[in-house]
């Protein structure tokens, strides 16, 4: 059985690339976000179905990578080039979204795990020495 998580959106994560998924894929958009909202409620099913990552397992927070595809395209999730940085915080039953950006938002210099990394680190500290 999963937990019944509460998924919040950070502000950081909403000001950002979220933006720029909303200006590219208008409706679209709004279906993948309601998919995703709904897919994080029972976060813990998604590791079943290696869609979840893992990179952080502390006591009380779990820091995963997702893979996602936008509603209405035909390409995988993985093709997509679309994820998610997630906070579980397990006390909380609470699933906090910090980022959500295709591969090319970060830019070039260096890999795409060290780019969003250092994004996390810059504007998340509470989460700066679990990465």
């Amino acid at each position: 059985m999963s937990t019944d998580y509460h998924v919040l959106i950070e502000p950081f994560a909403e000001r950002h690339f979220i933006k720029n998924f909303e200006k590219k894929y208008k409706g679209a958009w709004d279906i993948t976000l309601k998919a995703l909202v709904q897919e994080f409620r029972s976060f813990d099913v998604l590791f079943d179905r290696n869609i979840a990552e893992t990179i952080h397992d502390g006591p009380a927070v779990k820091i995963c990578k997702t893979e996602f595809k936008i509603s209405g395209r035909n390409e995988s999730r993985h093709g997509s080039g679309n994820r998610c940085i997630v906070a579980v915080r397990k006390n909380a039953a609470e699933v906090a979204v910090l980022l959500v950006y295709h591969k090319s938002d970060l830019g070039r210099a260096g890999s795409e795990t060290a780019q969003w990394k250092k994004v996390i680190k810059d504007n998340y500290p509470e989460y700066r020495d679990m990465l």
